[in-house]
């Protein structure tokens, strides 16, 4: 992982200030949302993808290629989550006192 990092931090910090980008964006767009039974099922693909490669089921490149993702998807939603909670901060601070 420490190859990873150094190798490809460019990457990384790229898909983090996405994530924080569409985290900044998403709390002004509020669209519809994916349902229960869709975020089960990508919440059991995640998992599954997070156990292969705690397992290294995957040998090789293609195991390369989804540790690489997978840091990638985590920096992303840390970004949005970041995103969304700073866009969050601003704008209830700029709201008149009610």
């Amino acid at each position: 992982m420490a190859y990873l990092t150094t190798f490809y931090w460019g990457w990384l910090l790229a898909s983090g200030l996405v994530g924080f980008a569409m985290g900044w964006i998403s709390v002004v767009q509020h669209g519809n949302g994916v349902s229960r039974k869709l975020r089960w099922w990508l919440s059991a693909l995640v998992a599954a993808l997070v156990g292969a490669a705690l397992a290294r089921v995957v040998p090789g490149r293609f195991g390369y290629w989804l540790d690489l993702g997978l840091i990638m998807f985590a920096l992303y939603l840390f970004g949005c989550a970041v995103g969304s909670w700073l866009r969050g901060w601003v704008v209830s601070r700029s709201a008149p006192p009610a």
